[in-house]
């Protein structure tokens, strides 16, 4: 039985859109190709990291209580800095999130009377609400004294590098907020050179001033990280892309030595920082990072095929099927509300998890609008895993992620467009 067949018999997949989906395929290749050449060297960083700090086996084995003298966990981070281009790294389960992650990293530089600045506009909902700007919440940096001001993105959603520049002269930050991916917004994901060059602006406005950069969805989409361009922090979560669908929760904070140290403080005690934190099942997240070039290669590939056909099926989409990826978040604006339910629905249909659930909206803690969530996956929230979210507001747009293995993610790509067809929501076109 043929791919094709199998899928209409299987899973009860219209032809017409198997056609469609094979089409964007065909037209996919080169953007594909491209991401499958930036793959291969970041294999090559990888496993040149792994050898140069001489990866063992006893570097698996579990640590508990205070995790005094773990070998394990002190090599494990040394790779991640050498990997993300830090001086120092820290990279613990202990981190819940990357929300926690950017949460200690800020809470650890910055004091009362210190100003935050963001120059990538107004910073995804869960962010906006440790800040202070979002729900009103306990212990928020703005309750404790800190001053926040952001710079608003220039028209075509980018970074305003004059504007950057001007606010970092008159206000002397203690730290930008720079943030690589799009959170909920509509702006495009920013480039390992357009950091750079808005380190640049910021250094040049004030030297003093701090670089942090919110990494998620981010790492290893390209050959240089925010780290090899000057960043002072780098900041991401485990469970999306470096964690490479193994690596069971935690964060990462990378960057200069004597910050790295300024978190770990935060994240344990004053006077214990690194040196403590008990660290089990190591060999999932050295062998996550090790496959990480991998999954994320499989990731971006099924973004540009979801660009490609779910354009074919009538949609806006961002990135174009042809941008060169920065991230590997897939936008897919469906204007309707029960468009958008559809396709949540459809798409936990192709799941290997839960496939027979239901999404429904729900409120969730940090975010202002209803949510709804879709995507099966193995470790609870992962996504570098397949999955999809979005909040209940218009123009609906539902932000696509993650998917461990391109031929499982053409068929949830699949049974997302048949729930919509099913629906009346889309119409074959026979030519």
């Amino acid at each position: 039985m043929n791919w094709s067949k199998a899928l209409v018999e299987l899973f009860s997949i219209s032809p017409w859109l198997v056609e469609r989906l094979e089409e964007a395929e065909e037209e996919s290749r080169r953007a594909i190709a491209v991401v499958d050449d930036v793959s291969s060297s970041n294999h090559l960083k990888v496993l040149k990291a792994f050898q140069r700090h001489q990866v063992n086996e006893f570097h698996f084995q579990d640590s508990t209580g205070y995790g005094y003298g773990d070998l394990g966990r002190t090599t494990l981070e040394r790779i991640y800095a050498d990997i993300f281009g830090g001086r120092a790294a820290l990279v613990r389960p202990q981190i819940v999130s990357g929300t926690h992650a950017l949460t200690l990293g800020l809470g650890a530089l910055l004091r009362p009377g210190d100003t935050l600045l963001s120059v990538c506009g107004r910073p995804y909902d869960t962010l906006a609400t440790v800040i202070g700007i979002g729900p009103r919440v306990v212990g928020s940096l703005m309750e404790w004294g800190i001053e926040y001001k952001e710079v608003s993105l220039g028209p075509k959603g980018k970074p305003d590098l004059g504007k950057i520049g001007e606010a970092v002269s008159t206000l002397r930050p203690r730290l930008c907020l720079i943030q690589r991916s799009r959170g909920y917004s509509l702006r495009p994901a920013l480039g390992v050179e357009e950091i750079s060059q808005i380190i640049k602006t910021i250094k040049n406005a004030n030297s003093n001033t701090l670089c942090l950069v919110d990494n998620c969805y981010g790492e290893l989409v390209e050959e240089r990280e925010p780290g090899e361009v000057g960043a002072d922090l780098v900041i991401g979560s485990l469970i999306k892309n470096p964690g490479g669908g193994l690596a069971p929760g935690g964060g990462y904070i990378v960057g200069r030595e004597d910050l790295v140290e300024k978190v770990a403080a935060r994240l344990t005690a004053p006077g214990l920082g690194s040196e403590v934190g008990a660290f089990t099942e190591k060999r999932l997240y050295y062998q996550g990072l090790y496959l990480a070039p991998l999954i994320v290669r499989e990731a971006l590939t099924g973004a540009i095929v979801a660009a490609a056909f779910f354009q074919k099926l009538g949609f806006i989409v961002d990135p174009l099927p042809e941008t060169p990826r920065r991230d590997i978040v897939q936008c897919i604006i469906t204007e309707k509300q029960e468009a958008l339910l559809a396709f949540c629905e459809g798409l936990q249909k192709g799941c290997p998890v839960e496939a027979g659930t239901i999404p429904e909206p729900a409120g969730l803690p940090g975010y202002k609008d209803l949510i709804i969530m879709a995507g099966g996956t193995f470790i609870q929230g992962s996504s570098i895993e397949l999955s999809a979210d979005a909040p209940l507001r218009p123009p609906y747009a539902v932000f696509l992620q993650g998917g461990l293995s391109y031929p499982y993610t053409r068929v949830a790509l699949l049974t997302a467009a048949q729930e919509l067809l099913k629906r009346g929501l889309i119409q074959e076109i026979r030519r």
